[in-house]
């Protein structure tokens, strides 16, 4: 299936590494060219060496002004920007009440604002250009638990934005959706750390919480990330898919 994403320009935010690389590399895949953005110089020259030609661009994400310089870069690179996918995330804290509002409010900035700033700022390009797609890369535990509070409650305030900026955008061209992944296993992830602390704990996990009977990978994120910023899925808008090999609860 051709996605027609030849020549496109895209940012992907977290982009060196587990899921964000993998979705970089695809779009590469595809003809696109390709920008990554991450908070270290380290993890985006070792991501460069494996992607070749994807333009790197450095700056702590949970910072709004770093995030503001991170984009002018990227335009002013590429000249526009046709796909925005927003990707960079992680967790942290414990239980609620051993967990600080600081910690609450870091994993706001990194998983949720980082989001809604970059959708912001490439929406109003997106607008002179006369169309454009952006992916947001959530969880699955943005809608049931699972996962740490501070990730889950950021994840479903990044599933909610979804749709509601997808409604708001649609009539200028831009389409929003998003990805939520279940549990997916790569060398740089906490499942892989799990993996090595506890086979047998992990491997009976996967057993009785995930129909599939196996980890997801990030190629099979990426396959649908691209998909979804692509001409093929035109008709869809505000939603947010599952790709979890099954192990999501909800049924609706």
């Amino acid at each position: 299936m051709n996605l027609e994403l030849e020549g496109k320009k895209i940012l992907v935010t977290g982009g060196s590494k587990g899921i964000g690389k993998a979705i970089a590399k695809a779009f590469l895949a595809e003809g696109a060219e390709v920008g990554i953005a991450a908070s270290t110089e380290a993890s985006l020259s070792k991501a460069a060496e494996e992607l070749g030609d994807a333009a790197r661009f450095q700056g702590d994400l949970t910072k709004e002004a770093d995030r503001e310089q991170v984009f002018r870069g990227f335009t002013d690179r590429f000249g526009r920007i046709d796909i925005l996918v927003n990707n960079v995330g992680g967790s942290n804290g414990s239980t609620v009440m051993e967990t600080s509002l600081a910690e609450f409010q870091e994993a706001l900035d990194l998983n949720f604002m980082s989001a809604v700033h970059f959708s912001q700022l490439a929406a109003g390009r997106m607008k002179e250009s006369g169309g454009g797609a952006i992916v947001n890369i959530s969880s699955i535990f943005g809608r049931e638990s699972g996962g740490k509070p501070t990730y889950n409650s950021a994840k479903s305030a990044m599933i909610s934005f979804t749709k509601a900026f997808a409604d708001e955008m649609i009539k200028d061209g831009i389409r929003v959706n998003g990805v939520a992944p279940g549990a997916i296993l790569h060398p740089t992830g906490n499942w892989q750390k799990k993996l090595d602390a506890d086979p047998e704990k992990i491997e009976a996990y996967v057993e009785a919480e995930i129909p599939a009977g196996r980890f997801g990978t990030v190629e099979e994120v990426a396959d649908v990330a691209v998909f979804l910023a692509s001409e093929r899925a035109r008709w869809v808008s505000g939603a947010t898919l599952n790709v979890d090999g099954g192990q999501s609860r909800m049924n609706f």
